[in-house]
């Protein structure tokens, strides 16, 4: 896959990247306030969506995995095609979201496991570390957990990433949200963080 054409002017580019159906497109409606195809069916978005404001290119990936109506030579060919984006595009991209579902994340990556395979949301994590972006886990439809039960989701989660609980000593790259809510405020506010480190706070206004 060739680099997109009209995106010359992007300098700057956050990815979100995720499973089917977990919310990525509505946490970028709330990240930019720009509405975007948010689906209940599963695999709505099947080629990349952008946002371009300034140098900055924010863009939705196609979600991988199960997808509604999609036979499973399709589901490949998207995972191949989000692969080589990243890829074509990875002098660009400075930040990577993995945008997971606290409620099934956890059911999925032991359902793979048990088949001796490696899930492809960790391959994501784990590429998106060797490329060496900045990675953040979103971990989104934290509503749907009960207040009582969310440290120990959330520790099972990062575990499961190959990370150590508890959970929040890794909360400069764990966001808990819930976009459904409007609840995006720790993301943002690791974004934020981010974009002020290199001296981008004028990308403030976008995020």
């Amino acid at each position: 896959m060739k680099k997109e054409q009209g995106f010359e002017k992007a300098k700057f580019e956050i990815i979100l990247s995720g499973r089917s159906n977990v919310g990525k497109s509505s946490i970028i409606r709330e990240l930019t306030g720009k509405k975007v195809k948010v689906g209940k069916r599963p695999g709505v978005t099947l080629k990349p969506a952008h946002s371009l404001r300034s140098d900055l290119l924010i863009t939705d990936l196609p979600g991988f995995g199960f997808m509604s109506g999609v036979k499973d030579r399709k589901q490949d060919i998207v995972k191949d095609q989000i692969v080589r984006y990243i890829e074509d595009n990875a002098d660009r991209i400075k930040i990577a979201v993995l945008v997971t579902d606290a409620v099934s994340f956890i059911d999925v990556v032991e359902r793979w496991e048990s088949r001796n395979q490696i899930p492809i949301d960790i391959e994501m994590f784990d590429l998106f570390n060797e490329l060496g972006f900045d990675t953040i886990v979103a971990i989104n439809k934290m509503d749907r957990i009960k207040d009582v039960e969310q440290q120990e989701r959330l520790d099972g989660i990062v575990e499961k990433l190959g990370l150590t609980p508890p959970w929040d000593q890794w909360n400069y790259i764990i966001a808990p949200t819930s976009a459904k809510k409007g609840d995006i405020k720790t993301l943002k506010g690791l974004l934020r963080k981010r974009l002020h480190d290199i001296k981008r706070d004028d990308l403030f206004k976008y995020i």
